[in-house]
């Protein structure tokens, strides 16, 4: 039994020569309570992130299909106010978020305009 006893004590003194002191050391020798309740309290955010998540993955019968609830509460409005054409592009996306209008519009009417577009300047709908 002292035999393994030796082992054991060489193993460790040869990992605190490569790794240092601080290797060997029990973990618990600098945990406390206040450490102890700041990890409780990093468990129950993550937890509680978690259930987030699982209630956005849910799945929801809509018409005889299930679609996920993360779908269903997305604004997917692709029709371009100045053009009224329907966008299946995904550039249009960002002049979409960023000047209220598709691509296209915004090459035609915005682009080197974007202050006056700004202010509020629209084109006149064609009649």
């Amino acid at each position: 039994m002292s035999d393994k006893w030796n082992k054991l004590a060489q193993y460790e003194k040869a990992i605190s020569q490569k790794y240092g002191e601080e290797a060997i050391q029990n973990p618990q020798k600098d945990w406390s309570e206040d450490k102890e309740a700041d990890y409780q309290k990093q468990l129950q955010e993550l937890y509680h992130k978690e259930g987030a998540q699982d209630e956005t993955l849910d799945k929801v019968e809509v018409d005889g299909f299930l679609v996920s609830k993360k779908l269903l509460n997305r604004d997917n409005n692709r029709n371009c106010p100045i053009c009224n054409i329907y966008s299946f592009e995904i550039r249009d996306n960002i002049y979409m978020n960023k000047f209220d209008c598709c691509f296209k519009c915004y090459i035609q009417w915005v682009e080197n305009r974007e202050d006056r577009w700004k202010t509020g300047w629209r084109p006149q709908k064609e009649k």
